[in-house]
């Protein structure tokens, strides 16, 4: 079975969402480490470390860490597809076991379109999930996240 056969068989999150931003500026959030920190994970699990090797087949490295126990969770992967700025693909894969047993390699793929009026639309989906329980974990997480970007790019908006 090929990769994109195992994961059409698992779950999957669909999420668009629409930013008051340039398409540059959200483009810039996901490539770039030092602005991905400041939004990246959930608010119950922001990240503190963001690695990346910005080209197919450079990996990425992100921990996330509990304000509230201190626990981290690190999360890595490896870019498959960098067509700037509006396409970004990555494997997704817990280091340790997680919500629902051991790790499984995922793919998040995100498109973003630059709308008329300065909006961006991002399309993002997550392949390969392992389970309806880890779709819905995925989405709180994801969406989370999103609304961290939200507040991030508002904050840096002048910066385009």
């Amino acid at each position: 079975m090929t990769l994109a056969e195992d994961l059409a068989l698992k779950p999957t999150l669909h999420m668009q969402r629409v930013f008051d931003a340039p398409r540059s500026l959200v483009w810039r959030a996901w490539t770039t480490p030092e602005a991905m920190v400041l939004w990246l994970g959930p608010v119950e699990w922001p990240a503190v470390s963001v690695s990346q090797d910005l080209r197919v087949g450079g990996e990425w490295r992100a921990c996330l860490r509990s304000p509230d126990t201190g626990q981290d969770l690190w999360q890595g992967g490896v870019y498959r597809e960098i067509v700037p700025p509006e396409r970004l693909v990555f494997t997704f894969k817990w280091d340790e076991s997680h919500e629902d047993g051991p790790p499984v390699d995922t793919l998040v793929s995100l498109t973003l379109t630059e709308m008329e009026d300065g909006q961006t639309r991002m399309d993002f989906v997550h392949e390969g999930l392992k389970s309806e329980q880890s779709l819905v974990g995925h989405r709180h997480g994801w969406n989370s996240t999103a609304d961290r970007l939200e507040v991030w790019l508002a904050a840096n908006q002048d910066e385009t």
